[in-house]
């Protein structure tokens, strides 16, 4: 196919944060007064928005009192800098050279439950920025994944056909939402902290260097 966008996810896609989010928002909940442990949070983290998470937890822990997701997001970022020391290691080298490749075929956007001022911090962290048609983050859509409705307001801001655009996920709900968007959806299997399954995606590999970009979109 000749695809008219790509569509990426970000945590777990091109950069691999989740686990360190995991472990900020265990020091959040404590801070407030509240326990829990990383097991426990991290199914909450996985290719979810952060609107629905921070719903989560205000529904779970009763401790963490009357805040908004803005002001707990803006706390939250504390507790994550203190884990996040080396963030070049959290590049998804394959995904970040597919990125590059694939934006000179069509325009590439990042579609992320992550709040819109990470998303274009990351985004400068993986060397993509000059290449980034457009970011979509928390609060900038319908509804978080796994909702089509990011996936079609992208295609819909670019000004394409959801059934002409290629979708780019690491999760379950992430894979789901492009299914259901209408989109051809590339499921990146990397072997995820909590075990994931795909239906209904176009293509499954393990690192994105495995797609042959010449052959399937050319």
């Amino acid at each position: 196919m000749k695809p008219a966008a790509f569509l990426f996810d970000l945590d777990g896609t091109l950069v691999d944060t989740e686990a360190l989010w995991t472990k900020a928002i265990v020091d959040f909940v404590f801070s407030r007064g509240g326990k829990t442990t990383y097991e426990d949070i991290l199914p909450t983290v996985i290719g979810r928005n952060w609107l629905d998470i921070d719903r989560s937890l205000h529904d779970r822990f009763s401790e963490i009192g009357e805040s908004s997701p803005m002001e707990d997001a803006v706390e939250l970022r504390r507790f994550y800098d203190a884990y996040a020391t080396n963030p070049s290691s959290m590049r998804i080298e394959g995904s970040i050279a597919f990125f590059r490749v694939v934006s000179k075929i069509a325009p590439c956007a990042i579609v992320s439950g992550s709040p819109h001022d990470d998303v274009v911090a990351a985004a400068k962290l993986c060397g993509i920025d000059d290449c980034l048609s457009l970011v979509l983050g928390a609060g900038e859509y319908e509804a978080g994944k796994p909702s089509p409705s990011g996936f079609l307001r992208a295609a819909e801001l670019l000004k394409v056909a959801p059934a002409d655009c290629v979708v780019v996920e690491d999760s379950t709900v992430g894979v789901k939402a492009g299914v259901a968007a209408g989109m051809k959806v590339i499921a990146l299997d990397r072997a995820a902290l909590v075990p994931q399954t795909f239906k209904g995606e176009t293509w499954r590999v393990k690192d994105l260097s495995e797609i042959d970009v010449g052959k399937e979109f050319s």
